[in-house]
Formats: structure tokens, sequence, C-alpha cells
């Protein structure tokens, strides 16, 4: 059972919950469940980047202490954008890579999240196995000494790999395109200005000077409402605003209109499928994705699968099902043939792509697909599991259901990363989605407090 690990790694407040200490174990047992069956004569690595919060150098440190602890040397590629560090667990041939990060998330939060050298997440049973050592049996661990014990290397010329990767993955010129880049104050600062450059598009980039503790702070793709106006102000093609770790990116078209996750699904899996490119001519999306995904992909015959919520289950079904193209309404997008993870820089860059290939402004893309309303609220609640199970919320969303009946649906899930419970509603009537998205919202605050 998962205690430690959550759908995105281990997750919480830095130096509360997410301590130097857990850090430590979470490092030293991790690299050991890791790297045992990679023992020779050259020591195994790992690569180890973070974002910018304040509290990344800390749980560095310690993440390094662990995994040096082990007889396991450190590839620092220092603050790095989450996709970068799955791309460069393959490149540097590690053993494992590992992020510091709390993606979306406040300043005050962190997380620690691992990939395998293939550049994916780790699976269920390799999680629960590294929390099971740090719950009973880390000091039984092996301690080398002298020489055995792992060392630190920077690597210097990580961003012009991840660079050169990133550029690689598009086949044209962006020359003629201007474009705003939020950068959320977060690991894209660097990196996302300067790829669209490289490739010859002017770029405006904004939010792209971080402090420590200015990430995601009224920006990014949670916000992607404060480019909007920056966009007609810059007289831009379009914008595009990432999160945290530049693992998903939301854009904002030339009329200054949001174009989400789902959106960039249909334009870029549409471009795909035009062009033959569209493994199996199918998608996977989540519960989460518009109604209106669904019908604009259904008009142009490309199969739509569907998972629960969370990227990890975009990744599964795409390699259950042999797909290749995916993601989530939040703009989580895996473009499989590029990355092994969500990867915003390429998803920005595959967009843009198909902006200049067709010659079509981005609103005029956005618009095979015909968004119905959707209503979503975050419930802060102290027990999550009693929310879901309480009675009278169950009884609640029922009612709410029979108000929609087949005209719409409702969706009330955990967050696995944060303490809340989403509710969201989808139909015709945004008012009537409103009201009953509002009454659910506060049965489960009364139930679960």
């Amino acid at each position: 059972m998962r205690e430690l690990f959550g759908t995105d790694g281990v997750r919480g407040v830095a130096n509360r919950d997410l301590t130097p200490e857990l850090a430590y174990k979470i490092g030293r047992a991790g690299a050991y469940v890791l790297t045992r069956k990679d023992q020779g004569p050259v020591k195994s690595t790992v690569v180890i980047g973070k974002d910018t919060r304040i509290s990344g150098d800390m749980l560095e440190a310690a993440l390094i202490a662990g995994i040096c602890s082990v007889g396991v040397d450190v590839l620092r590629v220092g603050v790095m954008p989450t996709p970068a560090i799955a791309f460069l667990t393959r490149e540097l041939k590690a053993a494992a890579g590992v992020v510091i990060s709390a993606s979306h998330n406040p300043v005050e939060d962190n997380g620690i999240k691992f990939f395998a050298a293939t550049g994916f997440k780790l699976p269920d049973e390799v999680e629960i196995e590294i929390e099971r050592l740090i719950r009973d049996g880390i000091s039984d661990l092996n301690r080398p000494v002298g020489s055995e014990i792992g060392s630190v290397k920077e690597i210097d010329d990580a961003g012009d790999r991840y660079v050169q990767f990133a550029a690689g993955t598009v086949g044209c010129s962006l020359e003629g395109l201007k474009i705003v880049i939020d950068c959320a104050n977060g690991a894209a600062f660097a990196m996302s200005p300067r790829v669209f450059r490289e490739l010859g598009a002017e770029v405006i980039p904004v939010f792209s000077e971080p402090d420590g503790i200015n990430i995601n702070k009224n920006c990014g793709s949670t916000h992607p409402e404060v480019i909007a106006g920056m966009v007609a102000e810059y007289g831009a093609d379009f914008g595009l605003a990432h999160d945290g770790d530049a693992d998903r990116v939301i854009a904002v078209d030339e009329e200054g209109n949001i174009v989400d996750g789902d959106h960039i699904m249909v334009i870029c899996g549409t471009h795909l499928k035009r062009k033959g490119k569209l493994p199996l001519d199918t998608m996977v999306v989540t519960v989460m994705s518009n109604l209106g995904l669904w019908l604009g992909l259904k008009n142009q015959n490309i199969r739509v699968l569907q998972t629960q919520v969370g990227d990890r289950y975009v990744m599964e079904e795409l390699l259950k099902s042999g797909a290749a193209f995916g993601g989530e309404q939040s703009g989580h997008i895996i473009f499989l043939e590029h990355n092994t993870t969500g990867d915003g820089i390429v998803t920005g860059l595959q967009l843009a792509a198909v902006v200049k290939e067709t010659g079509k402004t981005l609103s005029e893309l956005a618009a095979q697909m015909e968004r119905l309303p959707q209503v979503l609220v975050n419930v802060r609640v102290n027990d999550k599991a009693a929310a879901m199970e309480a009675t009278e919320v169950i009884e609640a969303i029922r009612a709410g259901e029979k108000v929609l009946g087949d005209t719409g649906r409702i969706l009330v899930r955990p967050s696995g990363t944060e303490p809340k419970v989403r509710v969201m509603a989808e139909g015709p009537d945004e008012k009537q989605l409103e009201e009953i998205v509002e009454g659910i919202a506060a049965v489960i605050s009364r139930a679960a407090g």
C-alpha cells in the first residue's frame, strides 16, 4: 500500500512534510532499488535536477547524500524542466533520474519524482518497494567506504543537450512567428525561450525571473488569463504558459482566448493524422477531457481511448494500446515519438509548427473543437477518503446527475497531489452546472472539513 508516493511522486510542504531527513531516506532507498541490478566495474549514476523553489537546494543536498551513501554517483544538472530529466536520463545512460519539483503547486510545496533508466516514470511496484525499504530496512542497506562512496559530477552542457533535442522534434523553421512565453518563474525560464529563438521565432518571455519564491505565483499554466492581454499588447501570434517544472503548457490565441490541453490535442492530433503520423489513428485522454473533444475527433475519424486522471495513466494506456499521442486537459501532452513523459516545451513547439505549416491562426485551428460548458471547483479537505465515501456526498452527486440526465455528466475525484477534492460538471447550461457544482462542493465541505 502506498503511503509516500502519490500519482506523481512524493509531495508535501518542504521542511515540514517533505523534510531533508525524508529526502535522504528516499535518495538512499531509491538509488539502491534502481541500481542494484546495474552493479559492475563502473559505478551506477543517477541524474538529479530541480525547479526554482527555494527548498530545492536543501532537498537536493539531502537526496545526493542518500544516493552517494549507497555507492552511486550523481550527475547534477541544476535547474531543468522535468521532461529534460527524462531525456537526460536516457541521453547520459544513467540508471535513474530524479526531479525535485512540485509542478504547478505553490512555493511552500515540493516533491521528489524518479524516472527509470528508460526515461519512464516508475511502475507502482517499484515505488512500493522503495517505500518498504524506507519504512523497514534502510539502515541495513550497503554502506561503502573510501573510494566506493558515490561522488557528484556537474553536467555543464545538460541544457545544451536538451535544447538540441527539443529543437530537433520540429521539422520546420518558426521564423515569422511572434510568441509570448510565460515561464511561471520556474524551470522553463531559460530553456523555453532559447529553443523557440533558435528555431527562428521572435520571443517575448514573461515571468522568467525566478527568485526562489515566485514560482507559479499568479502566473503560468494555472493562470493563462494573465498573458491573454499580453498577446494582444505585443501583437503576438499566440502565447504559451508553462507550469513550474515545464511538463505542461496551456496556450492563448491571438484574440486572447485560452486554448487548453483538449484543444491542443485536437489541433495536433488532427494534424498528425493528416500527415499519416498518428499511430492507429488513436489518441488517449482522461475522463476530464471535454465532450467537445470527442465530437471534434469523431468528425476526423480518430479513435479516443479514456483513462482516469493522471499523465501516468495516459502513458500506461499509450504503451498498452500501441498509440503514441495523448494527454490531459491541464496541458500534460505526451508525444511518445519524442519523449517518455509530458513535455510542455516540446508540446509548444509542435503547436507552433502546426500554425506555421498550415498558415492558419491559432484561433482558426482551435475552432475545430467546440468546447461544451464545464465547471470545475476544488474543495480543500482534511480527509479526501472520508469526503468520497460520505453518504451525503454520494446522494448529492446522484441528485445532480438526475438533474442533468443524459445531457451532461458529473465527475467528483480526489486530487492525487493536493488535499483537495475536485468537482466537475459538464453540460449545455453553464448556470445550471454552477448551481450543481456549488451544491456538491458545499456538501463535501461539511462532510470532510
